[in-house]
């Protein structure tokens, strides 16, 4: 299968309040793809550990991420969406161990506009006191790894437009070419 024809496997990543699980799933929907949220992966000691308001450490994280990337293997052929922080090039990294095609969608927002989003969100596991340690912890992408930064400021059918509008389907190329 060649990557112009395989359907999009994507990482929809970004700090908690990001709307990584709103915009995953919009996007999923959109492409027809299966969708997933990383947050369900997570072990019981782990919502635990965020839910007294510490922070994970890498430690935590490895057999989560492996489960994320395990998903997104066995999704690699029939494409699908994954919501998942991938906050450090480390843990993209992992994932991309388990599934070297998938692509990045980097929920960029202020520190103003998340804390707005997280405010609105009672009764989720990850607090907002949390906020401050996940900005320290973002690793931008790097310049060689697949994906996209979009702007979380704007509506999330703009977000997935964005993402839609820079990845031609092979379908709409197909008939622009006929």
């Amino acid at each position: 299968m060649d990557a112009r024809t395989a359907p999009p496997l994507v990482v929809v990543m970004g700090v908690s309040g990001s709307g990584k699980s709103t915009v995953g799933a919009a996007l999923a929907q959109r492409l027809g793809v299966p969708y997933a949220d990383a947050d369900d992966f997570h072990p019981e000691a782990n919502i635990a550990k965020m839910t007294a308001g510490q922070a994970l450490d890498d430690h935590d994280r490895g057999p989560w991420l492996d489960a994320v990337g395990a998903w997104l293997r066995d999704h690699g052929e029939s494409g699908g969406v994954m919501s998942c922080s991938a906050l450090k090039r480390s843990y993209r990294d992992q994932l991309r161990a388990h599934a070297p095609r998938a692509e990045l969608v980097h929920l960029h927002g202020t520190r103003e506009v998340i804390a707005r989003r997280q405010a609105s969100r009672p009764g989720h596991f990850m607090p907002a006191s949390l906020l401050d340690s996940q900005f320290a912890t973002l690793e931008p992408l790097g310049e060689d790894e697949a994906g996209q930064v979009i702007d979380v400021d704007q509506s999330v059918d703009a977000v997935v437009q964005a993402y839609v509008d820079t990845h031609p389907s092979p379908t709409t190329e197909n008939r622009n070419a006929g």
